[in-house]
């Protein structure tokens, strides 16, 4: 037979094939059809020797999207725009560019020295709609294609590095978020504090310890899980006002890529709003609550103003007493122990990988049941402008090493109480020439007459202090002095 020939009747054959396939699909009841398909799909699964798993982009009753699908889509992220020929590109955050490949693309993998193949695809949902818009009901999906032999491989090992890794890609290129509560939702803005470690006036030990628990923490999920314990970590920073503690704050949320929460305790209501604000937050974040002596009453001495509140109170009238208890509780009624579950109680395992923080700056009148250990871990006080911290802010906002003024400005530190803040105030260039000697000149003579101050402040104390007993001497010569006149007369 010729080539024309052998064509012809392979032209012919695949047409009644297809004919009869199309007569089979309209006319043949939906059940015969079903069993034909589904003995012919096991007959070929017999002899096909691969195994392929779909991943839906909506999977569930309420069709949320798959987590699994989007930590794929990130895993083969970097692969797509190195193998796919066909791509889709989509600026994230308005900022970078991201691409993925095309629908019915193919690109491989290997792990392990084994080879997997992952396509995308799309189908579109029949569905019998009266709607005056087009509907575009598309559902996308991956699928993976490996050999039947590496299944063991695949399904354990691969399937769990893959969301890993998705998961760490997707981490790595998110928008950081700052949220802030209003009642019992959170809203957010974009979270673009620059302060680093590197830019912290602190002393050089005591960062690298900080950088160093922090680190240590992160990447201590398998250590957490097998002592029993909750993911996450308490921190109390305390000190006086102006050194650094919502820096340091913002330095911890950068090195560790997290989102901040802003938790403002006087706008939520009760416990339970409390608690829905927990659930509502996500893991790799950091819970601040600052100013936590100002925020509720929540000090050691809690008891004693109830008590000196009752006793102020027993003389009024009933009617006015209950009226101003009802406007004291309106505002907040977050207690104590609400507060307490909330950073370690049951419900404050629903997520992992999270540092809860805590700020003062009177560390004294906190309750001692709410900063002890296991709630705030690690306590870190912040105090006054020291030689070492203020050569840091001369690097960072005069891009100075050293000096002729640095020995006097470092005595003067070490007795005139500054913080970084005032510091800094005198170091930022107020020209467009930014001269040096000016700003050093400036931090110079403020320290001077802090100093000159705080002498005469201490000489007026000593006054004082000496007035009182010198009042007494002359009183005591006046007693005598009768006593006296009588001898000598």
């Amino acid at each position: 037979m010729v080539p024309a020939t052998i064509f012809a009747h392979l032209g012919s054959t695949i047409g009644g094939l297809m004919f009869v396939w199309a007569i089979f699909q309209q006319y043949f009841p939906y059940e015969l059809r079903r069993h034909v398909e589904k003995y012919s799909q096991r007959m070929v699964g017999y002899v096909y020797p691969y195994i392929q798993i779909t991943f839906n982009e909506f999977t569930g009753e309420r069709l949320m999207r798959s987590e699994a699908y989007s930590a794929i889509e990130d895993y083969l992220s970097s692969k797509s725009s190195t193998q796919a020929k066909r791509l889709k590109g989509d600026f994230k955050n308005n900022q970078s560019l991201v691409l993925s490949m095309d629908d019915h693309e193919e690109v491989d993998d290997e792990f392990k020295g084994v080879k997997v193949w992952w396509a995308s695809g799309k189908y579109i949902a029949k569905q019998q709609t009266i709607s005056y818009a087009p509907v575009n009901d598309e559902r996308r999906y991956y699928k993976l294609t490996f050999h039947k032999w590496q299944r063991d491989q695949i399904i354990g090992p691969y399937l769990s590095h893959v969301l890993k890794e998705g998961k760490a890609i997707r981490v790595r290129n998110r928008q950081r978020k700052l949220y802030t509560n209003n009642g019992s939702h959170w809203s957010h803005v974009v979270f673009e504090h620059p302060a680093t470690f590197e830019t912290l006036a602190m002393e050089a030990e005591t960062k690298q310890d900080i950088v160093d628990d922090l680190m240590a923490f992160s990447k201590a999920e398998e250590f957490y899980a097998r002592i029993g314990r909750a993911w996450k970590r308490g921190y109390l920073l305390y000190g006086p006002p102006g050194t650094g503690k919502s820096t340091m704050i913002a330095a911890m949320a950068n090195l560790l890529k997290y989102d901040l929460y802003d938790l403002e305790l006087t706008a939520v209501k009760d416990n339970t709003e409390l608690r829905r604000l927990l659930i509502e937050t996500s893991s790799k974040s950091i819970i601040v609550i600052e100013d936590i002596d100002c925020s509720l009453d929540l000090t050691g001495q809690r008891k004693q103003r109830k008590e000196k509140g009752e006793e102020e109170g027993e003389g009024r009238d009933p009617k006015e007493k209950m009226g101003k208890e009802d406007r004291e509780a309106k505002p907040s009624q977050v207690t104590l122990s609400g507060l307490l579950n909330f950073i370690d109680g049951l419900w404050s395992a629903c997520r992992g990988e999270r540092l809860i923080v805590f700020t003062t700056n009177y560390v004294e009148k906190l309750d001692a049941a709410l900063i002890r250990k296991g709630r705030m871990d690690k306590h870190i006080e912040l105090s006054y402008c020291n030689s070492e911290s203020f050569k840091v802010l001369a690097r960072n906002y005069l891009k100075l090493e050293s000096h002729r003024l640095f020995p006097e400005i470092g005595a003067l530190l070490g007795e005139v109480k500054m913080t970084p803040a005032d510091v800094a105030e005198h170091l930022m260039p107020k020209k467009l020439s930014g001269d040096v000697e000016i700003c050093l000149q400036s931090l110079f003579q403020a320290l001077q007459k802090e100093k000159e101050s705080g002498g005469l402040k201490a000489e007026e104390e000593a006054k004082e202090e000496k007035s009182p007993s010198a009042a007494e001497e002359e009183h005591d010569q006046d007693t005598e002095s009768p006593s006296s006149n009588k001898k000598m007369k």
